[in-house]
C-alpha cells in the first residue's frame, strides 16, 4: 500500500499519472523518458545519473523533461548529466566540457555559450 502511494505520488509529480495502466510499450518517447526518470526516482538516491536524458526527443518533449530536472534541481536533488546540447547544458550550476573525450574546461554559474564561442 505504501510503495502503491509512492508510486502515484511520483508519476504526478512527473505527469503520468493518468498512465499508471499503462506499460512503456504503449506510450510515447517522451513519456517512456518520464517513465525512467520515475524508476530513477523511486528509491530516493543521493544523486540521479541522466545520460543524454533529451536526445531523441523533440524541443517540445525536451522542454517538458527539462523542467522536471529543474524541478528536482530546486528540490534539492543532485543530478549528473552527460548532454551534447549546449542549451541543457546552460541550465546547470556546473558544466565539465570534454572534447574528444579530453577536458577542455570547467564553468560554475554565468553563461557557458558565451565562453565556449568566445
Amino acid at each position: 500500500k505504501l510503495r502503491e502511494e509512492k508510486v502515484k505520488n511520483l508519476l504526478k509529480r512527473i505527469a503520468l499519472e493518468e498512465r499508471m495502466e499503462n506499460i512503456p510499450t504503449q506510450m510515447s518517447g517522451g513519456e517512456q523518458q518520464r517513465v525512467t526518470i520515475a524508476r530513477a526516482l523511486i528509491n530516493e538516491p543521493l544523486i540521479i545519473l541522466a545520460d543524454e536524458p533529451t536526445g531523441e526527443l523533440d524541443t517540445e518533449t525536451t522542454t517538458n523533461i527539462m523542467k522536471i530536472f529543474l524541478d528536482l534541481k530546486n528540490a534539492g536533488e543532485s543530478i549528473l548529466m552527460v548532454t551534447h546540447n549546449i542549451r541543457i547544458a546552460e541550465v546547470a550550476d556546473r558544466v565539465i566540457t570534454l572534447t574528444d573525450g579530453e577536458f577542455t574546461g570547467e564553468k560554475i554559474g554565468g553563461k557557458l555559450i558565451e565562453d565556449i564561442y568566445n
